[in-house]
């Protein structure tokens, strides 16, 4: 059974504990107790949450753990200088270390993360950066995994780099049927944006959501008005009225911007032609895509594609 502790300090994110039912699942679906969760804390004992009632914890000590996992607060809190140094014999004796948000920064004090790409939540990116400037802080990234070192944004990321960790573990079948399990919507690769471009268009109601839900499944579809109009269940003109009325943009630029997210996603991730991208994300050519990655980037793709090569290394 392998052993994962998950290791947090006081005002620590209470949402950061959902990745931990990954595990939970885990050994559900696999009929069997295949991973042991402890929550573990300097001193063990009660731990006051973010939001102010306590977690029972046990302390860290010589137990050896084949996962250690490091979870955020609401802000940026100084671990002491003893789990600083727990944290580095602990993570040399462990398979890999992860963090959950700025659960980066516990790393970063500890030394785990000198040399290595990383990335928390976006609002603390830059922070990250500038306190520990040996680390190439991947701001715009769900998770990072570089060598036997994770981290991961918010808190809901922890989910998915939990995920990740499980698919390693027991295969993709596994991964998958903890998701619907947990009624995920959609599981999101690491070198996926934090930001969502469904996110931030943000329909009211069911209806254009649905379009765009079908919009997104289809990319590769031509995806006129009168089909999404269809997946709406509207008139086209009933549709577009609604359409902008509820997002400020037009069925097309919507669109636009879910292809243009695919794109970069199958960029930065694989090694598939332009042309291939273009094609698969519903770009009638490398040249339209060319334009619209111009819009929306102000750069061209192959020098997003430049820039991601590292990443894939």
């Amino acid at each position: 059974m392998l052993k994962i502790g998950f290791v947090v300090s006081p005002g620590f994110q209470i949402t950061s504990l959902s990745a931990m039912s990954v595990f939970e699942f885990a050994n559900v679906a696999a009929g069997e107790p295949v991973y042991d969760v402890q929550l573990l804390s300097e001193q063990g004992g009660p731990v006051p949450t973010s939001l102010g009632f306590d977690m029972v914890t046990r302390p860290v000590g010589p137990t050896p753990y084949d996962t250690l996992i490091v979870g955020g607060g609401t802000g940026v809190t100084p671990i002491t200088e003893d789990l600083q140094a727990w944290l580095a014999r602990a993570s040399r004796r462990a398979r890999r270390t992860a963090s959950i948000c700025t659960g980066a920064f516990s790393l970063g004090q500890a030394g785990l993360l000198e040399g290595r790409r990383a990335t928390t939540h976006w609002m603390y990116a830059r922070e990250l950066a500038a306190r520990f400037p040996g680390v190439r802080v991947e701001e715009d990234r769900i998770f990072v995994n570089d060598g036997p070192v994770w981290t991961s944004a918010g808190v809901t990321a922890g989910v998915d780099l939990a995920l990740a960790l499980v698919e390693g573990d027991r295969g993709a079948d596994i991964a998958r049927q903890i998701a619907r399990v947990m009624v995920m919507y959609h599981r999101r690769a690491g070198g996926q944006s934090q930001f969502s471009t469904l996110l931030e268009i943000a329909p009211k109601s069911d209806r254009i959501q649905r379009a765009l839900s079908h919009a997104k499944q289809n990319l590769k579809a031509p995806l006129s008005i009168e089909e999404l109009a269809q997946a709406a269940a509207l008139s086209p003109r009933q549709f577009s009225r609604l359409f902008h009325a509820e997002t400020g943009r037009t069925p097309a630029k919507a669109v636009e911007s879910l292809r243009v997210e695919a794109a970069r996603l199958m960029m930065e991730e694989g090694r598939h032609p332009i042309e291939v991208i273009a094609a698969e994300t519903g770009f009638a050519d490398r040249e339209r895509m060319r334009r619209a990655f111009l819009r929306a980037f102000g750069q061209p793709p192959q020098t997003i594609r430049r820039s991601a090569r590292p990443l894939a290394s």
